[in-house]
């Protein structure tokens, strides 16, 4: 009896993205439920701070060392076993919960665990994704994993608070299981194929160490690459600057209307939804850098918008626009890399650029706090030091200060998103960057050729 002939091309990467919707919706349904869960019994912003913290520092710390562990290891494997770390995470909470056992520091020990197996998500879903697809394919790709996420943002706290008072905390993280299990198995169903081996990739071999440290030299060594990296180093930090501070300024500004900060986070999955959709069916501009350079400074106009406004209307704008253009700005980006780095050694090299680009955002969000309760705040109250400076931009009063944190961050998005183009490391890396040299054949992905007929802009 011939071997079943598993799917390849965009068919299999259709059927992994279907996995995977089906599993982030089921995450945000879980992390909705115990947010809530974790809010009911500590009262405490904090607690659910430190919930965020423990599931992102195992980004900062295990990201070089786990991209060394994707190029080492099978490629199948690693993503499968990143679902399955994050799922049986989520085991642990259930039993618990229905043991009657779970506090809030299992929720925390949780949250590191894993964290420490999502780590691995990122570069493996990328580098498998690379030699799964041809080039053409990966802007589209990337946009379609961006419009699942953003979906998710969207419709897993609404699914999750219609019902909450019916199935409860037990049947949402129960459905939640049964969706990491549904993305094992669509992994599980497709050819993902090992990369060849590259010159790059001869030259990264060594110990764990070595190979830990290769995506910094790698990197390094190309002021392309690092150009656009410090471009997104720059961003995250400006961009948690100002929304690690919206939240607070909305329910400032309203006198608590939590409906108005729910009708501004909406705006932005919406944003966030179409910008997904129209990259994936798209395919972005033919030179990505422009969808990079432009979609950086096009989404702070958004983040200045934010600042300007004082009420819902033009809230609920800037959240959109920004949100639009982030899917577009980070799948042609990540279009880029996936081109120009060897499949073989993008493990450690995708690992690395996800730990530069993300180390400003803690550093952002303990700086934030600080200065909208210390310098911002109390200068734009009536009288404050900066109110005949900058009250006639976004107004005195309570929110006030935080408003114009919004409002600087944006202006200084617009600005670092256009200054790319003073650098031509920057402006021209597809022309000074080679392609890599492996290509997946037409015939490997003969079930998806209608779709290619147009060729991506």
């Amino acid at each position: 009896m011939p071997p079943i002939s598993q799917p390849t091309g965009m068919r299999a990467f259709t059927i992994v993205w279907i996995g995977q919707v089906v599993s982030l919706l089921g995450s945000a349904m879980t992390r909705f439920a115990l947010t809530i869960w974790a809010w009911q019994i500590t009262g405490q912003a904090t607690a659910l701070g430190l919930m965020a913290f423990f599931s992102f520092a195992p980004v900062v710390l295990l990201s070089p060392v786990a991209g060394a562990l994707v190029d080492r290891w099978n490629r199948k494997l690693v993503v499968m076993l990143s679902d399955l770390g994050a799922g049986l995470a989520t085991v642990a909470v259930l039993l618990l919960y229905t043991g009657g056992q779970l506090q809030i520091w299992h929720l925390y020990a949780g949250a590191l665990f894993a964290g420490a197996f999502e780590t691995f998500q990122f570069p493996a879903y990328s580098a498998a994704m690379s030699v799964m697809l041809r080039k053409e394919q990966y802007a589209r790709a990337n946009g379609m994993m961006a419009l699942a996420q953003s979906a998710s943002e969207i419709f897993g706290p609404l699914a999750a608070g219609a019902i909450l008072g019916v199935v409860g905390i037990t049947g949402i993280m129960t459905f939640d299981v049964i969706t990491f299990v549904a993305a094992i198995l669509a992994v599980l169903a497709v050819a993902i194929p090992q990369p060849p081996v590259t010159t790059a990739g001869r030259a990264g071999k060594g110990s764990l160490r070595q190979e830990s440290i290769y995506g910094f030299r790698y990197i390094l060594a190309r002021p392309s690459l690092l150009g656009l990296q410090l471009a997104f180093f720059t961003m995250n930090l400006l961009g948690t600057f100002g929304f690690t501070v919206l939240s607070a300024m909305i329910l400032a500004r309203t006198s608590n209307d939590e409906l108005a900060l729910g009708g501004v986070n909406a705006a932005a999955g919406v944003g966030g939804v179409i910008g997904g959709l129209l990259l994936s069916v798209w395919g972005g501009p033919k030179r990505r850098v422009h969808g990079v350079l432009l979609g950086m400074a096009l989404s702070s106009v958004g983040t200045v918008l934010l600042g300007l406004g004082r009420a819902l209307p033009l809230w609920a704008a800037g959240a959109f626009v920004t949100a639009f253009f982030i899917p577009i700005l980070n799948g042609c980006n990540q279009a880029i890399w996936q081109a120009k780095v060897p499949p073989d050694v993008q493990g450690r090299v995708f690992a690395t650029r996800r730990m530069i680009a993300q180390i400003t955002v803690p550093v952002a969000m303990l700086i934030a706090g600080p200065l909208a309760d210390y310098i911002f705040e109390p200068g734009l109250l009536p009288g404050g030091a900066l109110a005949g400076v900058f009250g006639g931009l976004v107004g005195t009063g309570p929110g006030a200060g935080m408003s114009l944190m919004l409002l600087l961050s944006g202006a200084l998005g617009i600005f670092a998103g256009l200054g790319g183009y003073a650098f031509r490391a920057v402006r021209d890396a597809e022309d000074i960057l080679p392609d890599h040299g492996v290509e997946i054949t037409p015939e490997a992905d003969t079930a998806s050729a209608p779709a290619e007929a147009a060729p991506a802009r």
